[in-house]
């Protein structure tokens, strides 16, 4: 499982199964695809879409993609990515892919790697890709978060389609590095008993397919997984390969005697050549080349301005008698590696992870923390507020601004605040932060929408929004969780905000009116509802869990529910899912 696996509990939920999704098809190994830029004269889409994924990509004058499988991780990503640059290096030229992606191999491009089945459920967890998908490593704040990097998704959804989608009509944005797109496409499979791949069908989805695939676009990138279909694949943005370094401060005794250490100037000086690089004469290009993960190590694509940028800083502190190098270590070059990737699989040299991409973090329960989203205006608009950020907040996560706000194609669910963010740091307690940084950070005066503030990735499970009464007071830790949920801004309305949200839930109630998919803490399982289950004699019966209220899950009958009746949607879904798990594990 991922780390994220257990982030808000959303693969945890009682009375459930995992299915774990390792044996479903791989396509990464052999998944990279390189587009002909000369398609571009007279180029149009086919109608199945089978080269959709490369007008798109070409259109953000990109020339190539890879598809994952929905088993994936990035680890497996990592080592098809590396695989292919060496080839490309060994035929006399040089690395030529850059994919974006997670810090730790073990984290997933789609989400995670396990679904959760229940009687009347089947939910796939939440996780990086479709909460946004930070990266520190990987140059978010240069290409963006991401749910920017898909170019087509194949899912089958809870009406029992197996379908593929994505933007078939864009324009050029002013002030955006991507295309915006203006209408999504997408097709149904008609043979969903045919196991090899190169004979499956692809075409209109029937008359009675509900389902807009502008919206199911909008809300899979950024409305997390577990709600709105199972994913097979996706197609994933591939950028032209551009130098990395990774950059450190030595641990030298003389180095620490001068405040040089990972806690100390270093991180300040991350800090300051990410949110407010014009103090130390760094240009915003150079600044977005660069990015972290809330650790000491800075990572840098193409061209940056580290090294010089640190003398400036360094000037600034007068800090004087500097050893030789300035403390400034540049672990990629010193170690011979060429990006991120080779950094990665070489950290798990000795170890019985050996030739694969490490993780930097064991499974862990995040119950209690929550990711505040801290404007970048806000940072930017005075010193003390920097300095508060450095002094009140700790380490932020730094992998905002630049690409992260630029590369959207503004069809998707990331929250502005997600978008405007200079970074977030985890808190365990955000009582401090309603009442006296809130009002400060964000307008507050319409009652009735309340802003996104909470990042989505990391977020836990037991925190909360304030008070729905007064949102400048903390929700109480003393009061039950039945009283938090009713008098309290929930941890979805904290992400997404009132007016995101309730798009969002609209969505789920096309998509998946039945509620077949209902992972914990994801779009709509807050909503009133039902789970229908039959007694010994055949009757249909409620029976209510934590979150339920007496809503029926349909018109009331369920008593075709294992026939080919009213609910033949929900056998039609468990049946694609058992002849695509027997197929891919063949594979």
């Amino acid at each position: 499982m991922s780390p994220h696996a257990q982030t808000g509990g959303a693969s945890q939920k009682k009375n459930t199964l995992l299915l774990n999704m390792n044996h479903y098809t791989q396509y990464s190994p052999t998944g990279i695809v390189d587009c002909e830029v000369s398609l571009l004269d007279g180029f149009s889409i086919a109608e199945d879409l089978s080269n959709q994924a490369c007008a798109l990509s070409l259109a953000k004058d990109k020339s190539a993609y890879v598809r994952v499988g929905g088993g994936e991780n990035w680890d497996k990503v990592y080592r098809a990515v590396q695989k292919a640059n060496k080839a490309q290096e060994q035929e006399g030229g040089g690395y030529k892919y850059h994919v974006v992606g997670g810090g730790g191999g073990t984290v997933s491009p789609l989400s995670l790697t396990d679904y959760v089945l229940s009687i009347w459920h089947q939910t796939r967890s939440v996780g990086w890709t479709f909460l946004a998908g930070l990266s520190g490593t990987t140059g978010g704040r240069k290409y963006g978060f991401g749910a920017d990097q898909v170019l087509q998704v194949e899912m089958v959804l809870p009406n029992g389609h197996h379908v593929r989608f994505g933007p078939t009509e864009w324009e050029d944005a002013e002030g955006f590095i991507v295309p915006r797109t203006i209408d999504v496409s997408g097709m149904c499979r008609s043979n969903p008993e045919e196991q090899d791949e190169e004979k499956w069908q692809w075409g209109s989805c029937p008359d009675e397919f509900d389902v807009d695939f502008n919206d199911l676009w909008f809300a899979v990138r950024g409305g997390g997984g577990g709600t709105w279909g199972v994913v097979l694949s996706l197609y994933l943005q591939l950028h032209e390969y551009e130098k990395y370094e990774r950059y450190a401060v030595s641990p030298a005794e003389d180095c620490a005697a001068l405040g040089i250490t990972p806690s100390g100037l270093w991180l300040e000086f991350q800090i300051t050549y990410a949110l407010t690089p014009s103090s130390i004469d760094v240009t915003k290009e150079h600044s977005n080349a660069c990015g972290t993960p809330q650790t000491p190590n800075y990572h840098c694509y193409g061209e940056e301005d580290v090294e010089q940028g640190w003398a400036r800083f360094l000037v600034k502190k007068n800090v004087t008698d500097l050893p030789d190098g300035a403390c400034l270590v540049k672990t990629a070059s010193d170690s011979g590696w060429k990006d991120f990737i080779d950094g990665a699989i070489a950290g798990s040299e000795g170890t019985r992870y050996e030739g694969h991409a490490g993780d930097g973090f064991s499974p862990m329960g995040m119950t209690q923390t929550a990711s505040i989203l801290i404007p970048s205006a806000w940072i930017e608009a005075s010193e003390d507020n920097f300095k508060t950020l450095l002094q009140r907040f700790g380490v932020p996560y730094l992998a905002f601004g630049g690409g992260a706000r630029t590369a959207s194609d503004q069809a998707n669910s990331v929250s502005k605040a997600h978008r405007d963010a200079g970074g977030w740091p985890l808190a365990s307690n955000t009582d401090a932060f309603w009442g006296e940084f809130f009002p400060q950070m964000y307008d507050i005066s319409d009652k009735t929408n309340f802003p996104a503030v909470f990042g989505a990735n990391h977020a836990g499970s037991t925190p909360s929004g304030p008070r729905k009464d007064n949102w400048t007071e903390p929700c109480p830790k003393e009061w039950t969780f039945e009283k938090r949920s009713e008098e309290c801004i929930s941890m979805q309305e904290s992400i997404y905000g009132t007016k995101l949200l309730k798009r969002l839930e609209a969505i789920k109630e096309v998509v998946d009116p039945n509620y077949m998919l209902d992972c914990a803490y994801c779009i709509g399982n807050n909503r009133p509802k039902a789970k229908a289950v039959q007694d010994d004699a055949g009757v249909a019966e409620d029976e209510k869990d934590g979150t339920s209220s007496s809503t029926p899950i349909n018109d009331g009958d369920i008593s075709g529910a294992f026939s080919m009746g009213k609910n033949q949607p929900m056998i039609v879904f468990a049946g694609w899912i058992g002849l695509l798990q027997f197929q891919y594990m063949l594979n």
